[in-house]
């Protein structure tokens, strides 16, 4: 059974840090690509961060130069390093592991910025 479980979400203040985590389980999580989606209240989701099995990294362009992911195959987790967050990232987070055109997804946690 695969499972995507998120953590780390909550309320962070502005210009603050956060770091989501993501603990894969029932993958190869190696061969894997592992992303970042996030949907806010209104909104379509969109991409936040993504990095392949190889390790080549893009991000979504409201996020470049103040979020992070990283991957640590041993572990099977995926991470998002959130600096200098700002309000209109507040949303729903998911984690998503895709390979091919198969895509698993993880329940969400949410991410609130506010002061």
């Amino acid at each position: 059974q695969v499972q995507l479980v998120e953590s780390g979400g909550g309320l962070v203040q502005p210009g603050g840090s956060l770091r989501l985590s993501c603990a894969a389980s029932g993958i190869i999580f190696s061969i894997y690509a592992m992303g970042w989606y996030r949907r806010a209240p209104g909104k379509q989701r969109e991409l936040v961060a993504r990095i392949t099995s190889g390790g080549s990294i893009n991000y979504g362009d409201s996020v470049k130069g103040r979020f992070t992911i990283s991957r640590d195959n041993a572990k099977k987790m995926v991470y998002l390093q959130m600096n200098s967050p700002q309000p209109e990232d507040t949303a729903v987070y998911y984690c998503n592991g895709g390979i091919g055109s198969v895509n698993f997804w993880g329940q969400g946690t949410q991410v609130t910025v506010s002061s």
